[in-house]
């Protein structure tokens, strides 16, 4: 019941405002929760329940198909840490990560501060540069064996135009790496570089005209203005480009010929992902493969950690 205070003087009923208060503090403070639950929710039910598992299946002699699971504690991580196809495929992932990523985002910058200028048709243009990430990935890859081809490939013909030797990029450790970071350059530079543009021209107007009015030309604008002011988002893309690099899966598996066991016929391009794959569908050892998905889940946080830090840093 709503409670009412009489007033004798002027023999008025007002009803008492706290009650109504109090629901509408209560609803202050408790709405937003649960406006943001149904995210959360989900999460723990197709993010946080899978990780903690997988932590759970990591202690486990647990091949895939049998009915006796064996608890072997953390025997599968020290196995894991002498593993030698562990290392080379952790050592290609890192070589592809760092022949993708750091290209990547510095086309990305210098390719949104040209689609902020006053280009015609400069809508097109931005559209434009979205079709590799719309389009087929599958594709992509068919086009990039083709011009990467070890025989017939448009790349080894140009580079025999210009005098030097055929690569066989599919069987050389570093050509290989090459091609496949191609691939991701192709498909993700340009999305990279639509977040930055849209940062880039959120940019206040006043900032850049009183650069002009100083006498700043384009150039000194675009350091001492446009690139600190574009910090958050450039720590934001580096971060989602190493998230990404670092669980790199589809390029190296869609580079191996037909036939291939993954990851090259000596694993010259076998990733971590690619290698838990395997040890996951093709050698049906569930405990293993979890362990090799928590530690590459480690050694992401450390470093997507690292570059957040130093790009902070580096970014003023």
């Amino acid at each position: 019941m709503t409670a009412v205070l009489t007033r004798p003087d002027r023999g008025r009923v007002e009803e008492d405002p706290r009650p109504r208060y109090r629901l509408s503090s209560l609803d202050t403070k408790v709405s937003p929760y649960l406006f943001v639950a149904p995210f959360f929710v989900l999460f723990a039910a197709v993010g946080l329940f899978p990780l903690l598992y997988t932590a759970y299946v990591s202690l486990f002699d647990w091949e895939l198909g049998a009915d006796e699971r064996t608890f072997i504690g953390l025997d599968n991580y020290s196995t894991l840490f002498t593993d030698g196809q562990f290392w080379n495929a952790l050592f290609n992932t890192f070589s592809i990560f760092l022949l993708s990523s750091v290209p990547q985002v510095i086309v990305a910058v210098l390719l949104a501060a040209l689609l902020a200028a006053n280009l015609r048709g400069r809508t097109a243009w931005r559209m434009g540069v979205l079709l590799p990430y719309v389009a087929s990935l599958v594709a992509l890859a068919i086009i990039f064996g083709s011009l990467f081809g070890p025989q017939y490939g448009l790349v080894n013909d140009v580079l025999t135009t210009i005098g030097l030797p055929r690569i066989d990029w599919q069987a050389n450790t570093f050509g290989s790496h090459v091609a496949i970071a191609s691939m991701v350059n192709w498909r993700w530079t340009g999305y990279n570089a639509l977040i930055v543009l849209a940062a880039m021209l959120a940019i206040p107007r006043e900032v850049t005209e009183a650069a002009v009015v100083d006498g700043a030309g384009p150039v000194r604008r675009f350091f001492s203005i446009t690139l600190p002011m574009l910090k958050p988002t450039i720590v934001f893309v580096i971060v989602t480009s190493t998230i990404g690099g670092l669980q790199i899966f589809t390029e190296p598996k869609l580079f191996e010929p037909a036939g291939g066991s993954g990851g090259g016929a000596e694993h010259q391009y076998q990733t971590v992902v690619l290698y838990l794959y395997q040890s996951a569908f093709q050698h049906f050892d569930l405990g293993y493969a979890s362990a090799i998905a928590w530690t590459l889940f480690m050694i992401i946080i450390a470093v997507a950690g690292l570059n957040f830090w130093l790009t902070r840093r580096a970014v003023r």
